[in-house]
C-alpha cells in the first residue's frame, strides 16, 4: 500500500519518531506550545512547515492526534498532539535527524513525549506578564510541559520525592492536580533518570529532579501558565527546566 500522510519510523538513537511519507524527519518547535506557528519569515526557510491533506496510512499512528492549523500567511500546516510540524533544511537525506536540540528549542517530533519543553511568555492568573525570575516583564521562558503542552509546576515547600501539598482525601487535587503519566520519551536535553514516580495516596505522581510535578487546575488550555502568579509570591509554584536544582532532602 502506498504510504500517505504522517508516518512512524524507528531511529536507533531517538526511538519512534514522526516522518513524512518519504521518511523525512519532522520536528516540534517549543515556542509553538500554544498550538500556533511561530516560525515565520527567515525561520521558515530553515524550518519549512510540513503539511499533508492525506490521512496517515500508518496503522500504528493515532489519527485522533493528527490535525492542522492555518498559518498567518493563510497556508495550512499539519499538527501532532497540537504541535505544528516542520522539516529541517539541513536534513538532506531520509533518516537524518540533524535538527534535534537546535537552539535548545527544536526537537524531533515523537508520538510519546512524557515531558516537553515550552518557550513562551509567562502570564499569571492575575493577568500580569512575568520573566523567568518571576518578576514582571516580557520575554520567553523555557519550562517543561506534558506531551500536549500543558504546563507542569513544582511546589516550593516540597522535598525530594515528597509531596507536601496533596491531602489524603484528594480534596485539593482539582486545584493542583498531580501529574500522572507513564514515563516514555523525554526531550534530548534531559535524561530519563531525572524523572521518577512516587505514590501519593494511590496516585502515581511523576517527579523531576525529585520535585513532584503538578498541573494548575485553572490552566484551561495548552500553553497557559497562570499558576506562576498564584501563592504567597510569584513563583511559589515554580516551573521546571534543565537548570532546575535537585529538590532538597526530606
Amino acid at each position: 500500500m502506498e504510504k500517505k500522510g504522517i508516518q512512524l519510523a524507528v531511529d536507533a538513537k531517538f526511538g519512534t519518531i514522526l516522518t513524512d511519507k518519504e521518511g523525512k524527519t519532522l520536528y516540534f518547535f517549543s515556542t509553538d506550545v500554544a498550538g500556533t506557528a511561530n516560525c515565520t519569515g527567515a525561520c521558515e526557510t530553515i524550518w519549512p512547515p510540513y503539511y499533508s491533506a492525506d490521512a496517515s496510512t500508518d496503522m500504528n499512528l493515532n489519527p485522533v492526534e493528527v490535525g492542522e492549523i492555518t498559518r498567518t500567511d493563510g497556508k495550512k500546516q499539519s499538527t501532532y498532539k497540537g504541535y505544528p510540524l516542520y522539516y529541517y533544511q539541513n536534513d538532506a537525506a531520509v533518516g537524518e535527524i540533524k535538527g534535534d536540540g537546535v537552539a535548545g528549542i527544536w526537537f524531533v517530533a515523537k508520538p510519546d513525549y512524557t515531558l516537553m519543553l515550552a518557550n513562551t511568555q509567562l502570564v499569571g492568573l492575575n493577568g500580569k506578564q512575568y520573566t523567568s525570575t518571576y518578576t514582571e516583564g516580557t520575554g520567553n521562558t523555557r519550562y517543561f510541559t506534558d506531551g500536549k503542552g500543558r504546563t507542569l509546576y513544582s511546589f516550593s515547600p516540597d522535598k525530594n520525592g515528597k509531596n507536601t501539598f496533596t491531602k489524603a482525601d484528594l480534596s485539593n487535587n482539582t486545584v493542583w492536580p498531580v501529574y500522572e503519566a507513564e514515563l516514555k520519551s523525554v526531550p534530548s536535553i534531559i535524561t530519563k533518570d531525572l524523572v521518577t514516580v512516587i505514590d501519593v495516596f494511590g496516585k502515581k505522581q511523576l517527579t523531576f529532579k525529585g520535585w513532584p510535578l503538578y498541573y494548575f487546575g485553572q490552566d484551561t488550555k495548552r500553553g497557559d501558565n497562570k499558576g506562576v502568579s498564584v501563592g504567597a509570591f510569584p513563583g511559589f509554584w515554580p516551573l521546571l527546566n534543565v537548570t532546575t536544582t535537585v529538590a532538597p532532602a526530606p
